[in-house]
């Protein structure tokens, strides 16, 4: 038996300025064959559960890409063909595919990068069955429907599951060739918008919305996905779906997935974040660290790298430094510019330079650069081991980074965007976080299982970044209207998707 398993990751913010060619799909570019192999066996990836899974099999196994990219505007439209192409090349004579995709994937030459994936996988196989994993934010589309046999994806936000969800994925394929299970899908994606900051999976609707979903699991169901969908795609829907795999019963799949969507709609205002100014947010951190021995977390997820933020917006810490907070420590700040000067300056030199707010978009108001004097403490190349519980045991990759003391902060400067993963993002350039007192990070919960053991509190702040959680500072021209809360959507007419 003869298995393709590859990997193409990337969550599209069409809202974005950031570029996303080739190179930004690793630390140069994809890795191919034997390298893709070795870049994910051993991690917690979903293609690593697929390699176990086909190993066990004793399958040969045909790895022709792993591309992973931190989320960013569209993808160019030659780093999606180049990936889609060495996929769809390795797909002759295979047997079976499992593939491990985003599922918010938008290029400069398709507004459904997963969906058009499958469907020339399914044209080069038309009788070979494909399971994907999927990222629980998904934005589900009918041609991946169509193309694909199964469909599992992650239940934790923050993300946590990666390799179970791909053992689950690679469960049911082998099932289904060996005979003992015939999996059916259905599907339902209700005309809702949801905010990243209401998709976590521990508290709120979208916990009860999953905590469902594994209930029908238990009684029968071959897997049930509840997928938030990422709303600063602007494309047809970026909404959020439920995605039911049967055994062999359509039936029952379209019940279960009929009746989690009507849960889920009857919740919808739990969907929908509402941000507090931002100068309440920073006097609120301010009240929070009198007395506490541990630093207070303030995440600015309106500039998210991780739903692909510029990293450069500096309204949260201009606002820290005007109402006078001190032992601020903040970062990783992308300005590729300040980083050249810090790093042409040298250790111990004292500086003056623009820090951010030098990216322009469409939902970007530009604003001066800050500038600051203070003393680089540290230069480094930007790289670290992550040491989990998200991506353990990936290598990590900032750029070159720079720290720059200015007194009442330490700023933490990169070449690259970057998710604070991990406590080395700081104590890689000879920080430890845990004795600031205000810890400022661009994130809005990939951070969350390593930051806030150590902190006293957390205060979720929002720039008006392109990942703010306020949609009136985005134009969408491209999703069906009317959907909520865009706009005022009183019923969803049951047994239909978007």
């Amino acid at each position: 038996m003869k298995i393709l398993i590859a990997r193409m990751n990337h969550e599209t913010n069409t809202f974005s300025p950031v570029a996303t060619p080739l190179e930004a799909f690793g630390r140069s570019g994809p890795s191919y064959g034997e390298d893709a192999w070795r870049e994910n066996k051993g991690m917690q990836t979903a293609m690593s559960a697929f390699i176990d899974a086909a190993e066990r099999e004793h399958a040969e196994i045909v790895t022709p890409v792993s591309a992973s990219a931190n989320p960013s505007g569209p993808v160019a439209a030659a780093a999606y063909d180049a990936i889609c192409n060495a996929i769809v090349a390795a797909a002759s004579g295979c047997d079976a595919v499992l593939l491990d995709l985003h599922g918010a994937m938008v290029a400069e030459n398709s507004n459904d990068g997963e969906g058009d994936l499958l469907e020339r996988v399914r044209a080069v196989l038309p009788d070979a069955p494909i399971a994907v994993a999927l990222d629980l934010h998904g934005n589900v589309t009918q041609k991946m429907i169509d193309h694909a046999d199964i469909i599992v994806s992650f239940k934790t936000y923050p993300h946590v599951d990666m390799y179970e969800t791909g053992a689950h994925a690679a469960r049911l394929l082998f099932d289904l060739i060996y005979g003992r299970a015939r999996p059916v899908i259905a599907w339902r994606q209700p005309p809702l918008l949801t905010h990243t900051l209401r998709s976590a999976t521990a508290e709120g609707a979208m916990k009860r919305a999953v905590d469902a979903a594994r209930a029908a699991e238990a009684e029968g169901m071959l897997a049930v996905s509840v997928l938030s969908g990422f709303s600063l795609a602007d494309i047809h829907a970026p909404c959020i779906s439920v995605v039911v795999v049967g055994d062999g019963d359509r039936s029952a799949a379209d019940e279960v997935a009929e009746r989690i969507a009507q849960q889920i709609w009857d919740e919808r205002d739990e969907f929908v974040y509402r941000s507090e100014p931002l100068i309440e947010s920073v006097a609120r951190a301010a009240t929070l660290a009198l007395g506490a021995d541990k630093p207070v977390l303030l995440l600015d997820h309106g500039d998210n790298c991780m739903s692909g933020g510029t990293c450069d917006t500096m309204d949260l810490l201009e606002e820290a430094l005007r109402q006078g907070l001190k032992g601020i420590v903040s970062g990783p700040l992308c300005d590729p510019t300040a980083v050249g000067i810090l790093q042409a300056a040298g250790v111990g030199t004292t500086v003056t330079v623009a820090v951010g707010n030098k990216i322009a978009g469409e939902a970007i108001q530009l604003r001066p650069p800050l500038r600051v004097t203070g003393v680089v403490r540290a230069l480094t190349d930007g790289e670290y081991t992550i040491s989990g519980p998200t991506y353990t045991g990936q290598r990590a990759f900032m750029g070159r980074a720079a720290v720059l003391d200015i007194g009442a902060a330490t700023l933490v400067l990169t070449e690259r965007t970057h998710e604070p993963w991990d406590l080395g993002v700081f104590e890689s350039v000879g920080i430890d976080p845990r004795r600031a007192r205000f810890l400022l990070l661009k994130s809005r919960m990939y951070c969350r299982p390593v930051f806030v053991p150590i902190a006293a509190s957390l205060v979720e702040c929002d720039s008006r970044g392109v990942t703010s959680s306020d949609y009136g500072l985005f134009a969408f021209k491209h999703v069906k209207r009317p959907v909520y809360p865009l706009d005022s959507v009183a019923s969803w007419e049951h047994g239909t998707s978007r």
